[in-house]
């Protein structure tokens, strides 16, 4: 039963569709980890390009206390991006899709409100499309 109930748990649709969304989030903001420099004149860093504020959310999500430069880090920042897009997804009510989850990556917590988000939303779109 309990070997049942995890295989249940990790297929479930949901976390699937948000596992794919962040390894796109990836691939637009660091071409899968290959480009390796910081965005926004030094202001974002590692693979998803986390800012500071973005980077202080998703640790005291997780109840971690990484530094900032752990945001290089490609398995603690997907952590943080995992929990940091999921806290505000469902603070704010969102529909938990891939759209929702890249505006807020993009924009912070109202960023599916944004009308600013929607050309990142295509690129990470764009990503999740190729087959």
């Amino acid at each position: 039963m309990t070997i049942l109930l995890f295989c249940i748990l990790t297929v479930n649709p949901a976390n699937v569709q948000l596992e794919r969304t962040i390894d796109a989030i990836w691939a637009v903001e660091s071409s899968n980890g290959k480009d390796t420099r910081d965005g926004d004149g030094g202001k974002a860093i590692g693979p998803y390009q986390i800012h500071r504020a973005y980077w202080t959310d998703g640790t005291r999500f997780l109840g971690v206390a990484w530094p900032y430069e752990a945001a290089r880090d490609p398995i603690k920042a997907r952590r943080v991006v995992r929990a940091y897009l999921t806290h505000y997804q469902r603070a704010y009510g969102y529909p938990a899709t891939p759209q929702t989850y890249a505006r807020i990556h993009n924009g912070g917590p109202k960023g599916p409100q944004r009308a600013s988000t929607l050309n990142y939303w295509q690129r990470v779109e764009k990503t999740l499309n190729v087959p």
